[in-house]
């Protein structure tokens, strides 16, 4: 163990101080130099103030783990926060995206559990557009786009689902149907730094299976002085306005303001954002693929298209606020609040074709046939329906907390956290239907020729799908059964709480046990979903229908599928104006789709951390164990044969999940880790559901069901991890990280026989259809095993080659196996989520000002799961991506625009679509989705 006295120290920083000042005069002249910086580190204030799952001891934890190497605690020291006058020898501090990663990386080595971090750049400032493109950078991490952008996060291959998402510390709800956090709910610019706990402790509750991400914000007594800051941009996406009243701008503005008041006793953070950005996409969708005879051979041919372009206008108002309050040197109060009022309005306008799936299909001449599949030919006989759908989502997210922390120079601390999550949201799916006439085999049909590329399948047709004469109101397929349905509405609410209480009490003590902490932690979790569900039919009881002049937009093009115009207006529109009516949809799919979901939690955990010298090195670490007991209770609708009725079921059980963490840190700046635990990831909501709902599957002319298990238990591992780190003082590092997931149980789908016999057949079901199909239900079975090993590292080239001052790279790439079965007695296969390849990479340039970075993100073929008929999710096979990013800016640091930071960013510049195959053939493609390039340029100023 290394021991410096106070003299020594000092000396060592005024040797260093003057050393970077001379390397910053000889690069560079005065007036470009980055000079003592005029506040505080950012990411320091939120490094462990008032967050439950920190110990009182933890800063000072963090800073014997980084002395016993010869580094800074890390926080910055008191000479480097403070201003100085700009002379020689004053205080030269790097700043900007280059202090972010230097922040990242004292996080990452001063910890004793394997960790990623990202800190912001400046206040209100992460490094890109959005918290889940800044996560998907880390090792290990990987993001779903959905619409255009990041808004899911994967760990270490498990689906968003198997992770779990705190907000200063405190389990958060999520506006989606299950557990996984919609990260587009959180404004980058009110989050400060972001932490992804890769293994567990017993002193972190809310903790995930494949990982834990903790947003959190600013804390105003540890940052330690006044700061305003204000900042907007401007965005573009360049593939254009798609549908009427679409736009291609959009905006986002954000403010901070931090101080201290009654001689920095009370302080108080503010942080609002407000965003109002477009998104467009063109998409190709396939049915899937249909076998037909050609040449007496059976070869696959796409069975229909349902495309759309759609346009979606994000809005959001983001609000968050701390005050903390510190009446005595023991006592430290802090309160925090976060607001979201989210809203994501899309139109969505294409023709769905019935191709080789169509009932009756329509003929085949002409076929092309390359490698078993139809590339090309004619349909003759094509019912098309055109589709003006709109999908409306709005969600309001209230997240509050209290924590009180007691530190006693005795060596006595404790704590009281208090804390609640809720979220409201309401979706609206309406689809609006037209065609040449009512019911199949009625009105004109089309002749229509065929491209099928490894991009999707282009179209020629003849008839004008953009003539209000020729396309009706109406439902052309006879999709409605009895029902003349000229389009459906599905209004579904969510409604997620969570209610913690947390109480714990530490006492430091010395070596080998540094620091001994016992708690208790009440959660209860209430999740609800309430379908409502209508046919829409037209008001004047009529079959079909012309559009109404008033309500006639300019067509929508839809060249890129070779369809052309097509007739286009706004479904809510014509639904206000009375064009139609609704008609409940009481079938036993809509009725059974709803659940409530209550589980009230007990956790007691005990945690010792551990100090122990070794030579001139020092083992680091805690050992702990959590007894988790739940109760979990399900309730919903079922049909008993006339009717529904209510029914509550559910299951209790306790785990016991041990955990150790172990940090070897050697004076040569190597830190080797080891840890293990015992971990477990509830299941999903919907997979919980008490209810079963079924329906008529016009393909196969079966009923087909899924429901949900009350008494599903949680996916338990047996977790272990070995890291190898060198690092570079505080700048730089290297890492291997290996981890192997032993998986013990599994949540799957068994698909089996189901009788159907008592209950009403849907109204898309003909008369005589047999009560025997299928359903497929959730249980509890064998896990499998899921495994892999990380490489990363950020190093400034400066550090190595002289010349290169300014220049670093940052990233890292992960392989992961998974040998888990989702399929009893079928082979493994990889679960949603999961790449086996996964890597990123940043490189820039920073310095007299000028940031210049370029990042590229890659992953390999994963199970995506998108939104498919009535909201419900659906899993496909997507192809790798590679997304690239880049960002040049320049940030003032003297004269009249001291504090001005000016920057231009791109996004997704290689047009990199997002592509789902047919199982494993890539040349089906299902989905085919363009986004287009997206431009930012903005401000942010600080005074």
């Amino acid at each position: 163990m290394i021991v410096r006295t106070a003299a020594s120290a000092r000396a060592a920083r005024l040797a260093l101080h003057l050393g970077a000042s001379s390397l910053a005069l000889t690069l560079a002249s005065p007036a470009f130099a980055q000079a003592s910086t005029t506040v505080p580190d950012p990411a320091a204030s939120t490094s462990t103030g008032a967050n439950p799952n920190e110990p009182a001891s933890a800063a000072d934890q963090q800073g014997d783990n980084a002395a016993v190497t010869g580094d800074t605690t890390p926080q910055q020291s008191p000479v480097a926060t403070q201003s100085a006058p700009e002379e020689e020898g004053a205080d030269i501090v790097v700043t900007g995206f280059r202090r972010a990663l230097e922040n990242a990386v004292v996080e990452k080595k001063t910890r004793d559990l394997v960790v990623e971090s990202i800190s912001a750049e400046d206040i209100g400032k992460l490094p890109d557009a959005s918290i889940a493109e800044s996560i998907a950078r880390l090792p290990g991490v990987t993001s779903q786009r959905v619409n255009g952008r990041s808004n899911a996060i994967s760990i270490r291959g498990f689906a968003p689902d198997f992770s779990t998402t705190l907000l200063n510390g405190r389990e958060q709800t999520s506006t989606g149907d299950n557990r996984a956090v919609e990260y587009d709910q959180y404004p980058a610019e009110v989050v400060n730094q972001v932490l992804i706990y890769k293994t567990a402790q017993a002193g972190l509750i809310g903790q995930g299976l494949s990982g834990t991400v903790d947003l959190r914000t600013i804390r105003p007594l540890d940052y330690g002085r006044q700061v305003i800051s204000v900042g907007a941009r401007g965005t573009y996406a360049d593939i254009g306005k798609l549908n009427a009243g679409s736009k291609e701008f959009g905006y986002r503005a954000t403010a901070t303001y931090v101080d201290q008041f009654a001689d920095d006793t009370l302080g108080v953070a503010l942080s609002a954002s407000y965003l109002d950005e477009p998104y467009q996409i063109q998409e190709f969708n396939a049915w899937g693929y249909a076998q037909v005879p050609v040449n007496g051979t059976p070869t696959n041919v796409i069975g229909g298209s349902k495309s759309y372009v759609t346009s979606t206008t994000l809005k959001r108002l983001g609000l968050s606020g701390t005050v903390q309050w510190k009446p005595t040197d023991t006592v430290t109060t802090t309160l925090d609040a976060f607001y979201s009022d989210f809203s994501d309005e899309q139109i969505k306008r294409g023709i769905e074709l019935p191709l080789g799936f169509g009932s009756p299909a329509p003929t085949l001449t002409n076929p092309t046939v390359t490698n078993g599949l139809v590339t090309g030919g004619t349909w003759n006989g094509v019912e098309a329906v055109v589709r003006n759908d709109a999908f409306d989502r709005k969600a309001k997210l209230y997240s509050f907390g209290y924590n009180a922390k007691y530190e006693g120079d005795d060596g006595w601390n404790a704590q009281v956290d208090v804390s609640y999550s809720l979220t409201k949201r309401r979706e609206l799916v309406l689809e609006s239907y037209a065609g040449t006439g009512f019911g199949p085999g009625n009105g004109a049909t089309d002749t229509i020729g065929f491209q099928t590329t490894p991009n999707g399948t282009t179209f020629t047709p003849t008839l004008n799908y953009s003539d209000p004469d020729l396309i009706q109101l109406t439902d052309p397929l006879g999709w409605g059964g009895a029902t003349r349905q000229a389009g459906y509405y599905n209004d579904r609410s969510v409604r997620d709480s969570i209610r913690q209480y947390r109480a714990e009490i530490e006492r430091e003590i010395g070596s080998p046990i540094s620091a001994a902490r016992f708690g208790l932690n009440y959660t209860t979790h209430d999740k609800s979903l309430t379908p409502n569900q209508f046919f829409l039919v037209l008001a004047s009881g009529a079959a079909q229908g012309t559009l109404p002049s008033q309500y006639r937009l300019d067509p929508t093009n839809l060249s890129y599928l070779g369809l052309g115009p097509m007739l286009s207006y706004d479904p809510r529109a014509v639904l206000d104006g009375g064009v139609y009516s609704l008609t409940r949809n009481n079938s036993n799919d809509v009725v059974s789709s709803a659940f409530r979901v209550k589980e009230d939690i007990m956790t007691a955990y005990l945690q010792a951390d551990l100090r122990q010298p070794i030579g001139s090195a020092e083992l680091t670490g805690n050992i702990g164990v959590q007894a988790m007991l739940t109760e979990q209770k399900s309730s919903g609708l079922v049909f008993n044969g006339t009717g529904f009725s209510t029914i509550t079921r559910g299951d209790d059980y306790l785990d016991i999940l041990p955990s150790a963490n172990l940090s070897l840190r050697l004076a040569s700046d190597w830190v080797i880790r080891a840890a293990a635990a015992r971990q477990m990831q509830r299941p999903r909501m919907d997979d919980m559901r008490v209810a079963l709902g079924y329906g008529f599957s016009l393909q196969e002319g079966i009923l087909t069901g899924s429901g949900g298990n009350p008494f599903l238990r949680p996916i338990r591992s047996n977790s272990y991890d070995v890291t190898i780190e060198k690092y570079f003082g505080n700048r730089g590092y290297l890492a291997v990280q290996g981890f192997f997931k032993d998986l013990k149980s599994f949540v799957y789908n068994l698909e089996v026989p189901y009788d159907y016999s008592g209950f009403p057949l849907p109204p898309a079901a003909p008369a005589g259809t047999p009560t025997l199909g299928r359903a497929t239900i959730p249980i509890n079975g064998e896990g499998g095993k899921i495994y892999g090993v990380e490489l990363a590292g950020t190093l400034p080239l400066g550090q190595i080659v002289g010349a290169l001052d300014g220049f670093g790279v940052t990233g890292g790439g992960s392989y992961t196996k998974t040998e888990i079965t989702p399929t009893p007695g079928g082979a493994a296969e990889d679960i949603p989520g999961y790449s086996r390849w996964v890597a990123n990479g940043t490189a820039f340039f920073e310095k007299w000002g000028l940031n210049v970075r370029g990042s590229v993100r890659y992953r390999s073929t994963f199970i995506g799961e998108l939104s498919g008929f009535g909201a419900q999710r659906t899993r496909r096979r997507a192809a790798g991506e590679l997304i690239v990013d880049g960002q040049i800016g320049y940030d003032f640091s003297s004269g009249t625009f001291n504090g001005l930071s000016l920057f231009l960013q791109g996004q997704n510049l290689t047009d990199e679509p997002f592509k789902t195959i047919n199982g494993t053939n890539t040349a089906e493609v299902i989905d085919f989705q363009r986004f287009g390039r997206r431009f930012l340029a903005g401000f942010t100023y600080r005074f």
